[in-house]
């Protein structure tokens, strides 16, 4: 698969320490994306890295977390250790933040969600995505939705995600679901 410099994007989601072996919030070798994501960002000349930002009372936090009713133990709050990016996670200077669930009472899994990141990628005229990242089953998932709802080409890196999947069984219905959706995906190692 050709990079197109001046059409596609690279969306990373969600790499941040919360979210990888030994956070608040870790998916499972959520960590071992990374070499993988490091070796595909030199090829894009535009990139985007998504993350949560959240205020130490955000609307999914909760003591008793139950996952499946999308309540959390508190993570990625604004400032901490735990909402920095994965330590050996690339960030070139070119690239874009995009900070998402930054209010007390709003859930945001999306890159999309009350954020600028749909404007920034048009004028910029990006026409595909690129996307990978953490956690398959919720906020790669909502992003990869979200960029098809704005008419753009979806295109995932399926080996440099990874996914909660609980209850188990729900990141293979994700990939069902994102497929119907018209989303496509690739392996890190098939761009030429």
């Amino acid at each position: 698969m050709r990079i197109d410099p001046a059409r596609d994007a690279l969306i990373v989601v969600d790499v941040q320490r919360d979210f990888c072996p030994g956070g608040a919030l870790a998916v499972r070798e959520g960590d071992e994306i990374v070499p993988l994501i490091n070796q595909v960002i030199p090829r894009f000349e535009h990139l985007f890295f998504t993350r949560d930002w959240h205020p130490a009372d955000h609307c999914s936090f909760s003591p008793k977390p139950q996952f499946v009713d999308k309540s959390w133990p508190a993570h990625c709050v604004q400032g901490t250790t735990g909402a920095e990016f994965h330590p050996l996670l690339l960030l070139p200077e070119n690239a874009v933040i995009i900070s998402k669930g930054v209010t007390s009472d709003k859930e945001a899994y999306s890159g999309f969600d009350n954020t600028p990141l749909a404007e920034l990628l048009k004028k910029r005229h990006i026409q595909r995505l690129f996307i990978c990242g953490l956690a398959t089953d919720y906020c790669v998932k909502a992003t990869a939705l979200d960029g098809l709802k704005n008419g753009f080409t979806v295109v995932l890196f399926a080996d440099a995600c990874r996914g909660v999947d609980i209850p188990p069984g729900t990141v293979e219905e994700t990939w069902r679901e994102l497929r119907d959706a018209g989303a496509l995906s690739c392996s890190t190692g098939d761009l030429a």
